[in-house]
């Protein structure tokens, strides 16, 4: 890919301030947790599995300047810092998922010195950047050999490089079958309200020369009904055990639209994104966004004054709409509350709590 997303470099989170696209490509050097928070509350950094990198190296911007000897104030500092950059955005897994690895990380070299265990920090920050890459590329391979040649393909939000430490998830299918010489034409969602579709997907298309063409989100069931549409590539920020997936709002309705003219809806993530700690999509909080995202909607004001403005950031698709779930074991179909438990990491230890 011709960018690279977020990035931990002289101590610094550099990421792209992906609020700038597409008409600016800016890259920020965060070097304080809370500006990192700032970013990610902001969307200048998103993207489920992007946001588990941000929290793993979040983590490390807000231990690096600590210097007290203490051990204990240190995890009291760690538990700051986890749970400030955990309520950033509740919605995404990855996220706290990510910092769960780096807590226990920590619990796990205790009984070392701190320098050892800011080193063990370090060293988990880095493989967790390092496993989302090598994710990216098996998601990828598995994703591909279900595109025919051609292929028509609708996407719904961004998740391409952009939203990953590599080259993306549901768009890092379409990525990989390209280069492996299919013949695509992408259909990109708009995704209202911040329009990471028209701003970042097709941005990142357009870098990769893949032909595609911008749609409004209420077109897609026209658009499938007028053209053949040979899937739909979706992204994840949690999935149920059920295989029920929360993803930007707009997601349901694009599955509804697409088993009303069968085209096959597939969900594309790392199995980080799944939640075994939860049964089904009615257990996922769903981030509520400020009001002024619709009324006033990159400056311009839209609505009256005054209106009142339901801004749900994520919807919750049922798994019966979904044709298969593609993750970097492959892909997984119905039944998916069997299928999805094969993925289930073995239960670990308690993690020591104490202080």
């Amino acid at each position: 890919m011709p960018v690279t997303t977020i990035a931990w470099i002289d101590h610094k989170v550099r990421l792209i301030d992906q609020t700038k696209l597409p008409t600016d490509l800016v890259y920020l050097d965060i070097d304080e947790v809370e500006t990192l928070g700032e970013a990610i509350k902001k969307l200048r950094v998103r993207g489920a599995p992007a946001l588990g990198v941000a929290g793993a190296f979040g983590v490390l911007l807000g231990l690096q300047k600590f210097h007290d000897e203490e051990k204990a104030k240190f995890f009291l500092e760690l538990q700051r810092v986890v749970t400030y950059l955990r309520g950033t955005r509740p919605t995404a897994v990855n996220l706290a998922w990510a910092l769960e690895r780096m807590q226990r990380i920590a619990e796990a070299h205790r009984e070392q010195p701190l320098a050892q265990i800011k080193n063990a920090l370090f060293a988990e920050a880095n493989k967790i950047f390092v496993e989302d890459q090598q994710t990216c590329r098996a998601i990828g391979r598995h994703g591909a050999a279900l595109i025919p040649d051609p292929a028509t393909i609708i996407t719904h939000c961004n998740t391409g490089a952009l939203a990953t430490a590599d080259f993306g998830t549901a768009l890092g299918v379409a990525f990989t079958a390209h280069a492996q010489g299919k013949k695509l034409h992408i259909i990109v969602d708009e995704t209202r309200p911040l329009l990471q579709g028209a701003r970042l997907n097709m941005w990142e298309l357009l870098q990769e020369n893949i032909p595609c063409t911008l749609i409004c989100d209420n077109m897609a069931a026209f658009v499938m009904q007028r053209r053949k549409i040979d899937c739909c590539l979706v992204g994840a920020d949690r999935i149920a055990r059920n295989g029920d997936t929360a993803n930007k709002i707009g997601t349901y309705s694009l599955a509804v639209n697409a088993q009303k003219h069968g085209v096959p809806f597939y969900v594309v993530a790392p199995v980080s994104t799944i939640d075994f700690n939860i049964a089904s999509g009615q257990e996922i909080p769903i981030e509520e966004r400020a009001a002024e995202e619709i009324t006033e909607g990159f400056g311009r004001r839209t609505a009256p004054f005054n209106v009142e403005v339901y801004n749900p950031a994520f919807d919750v698709t049922p798994n019966d709409l979904i044709t298969a779930i593609i993750t970097e074991a492959g892909a997984i179909r119905p039944p998916y509350a069997q299928n999805l438990s094969k993925l289930q990491p073995q239960p670990r230890e308690p993690r020591h709590t104490g202080v």
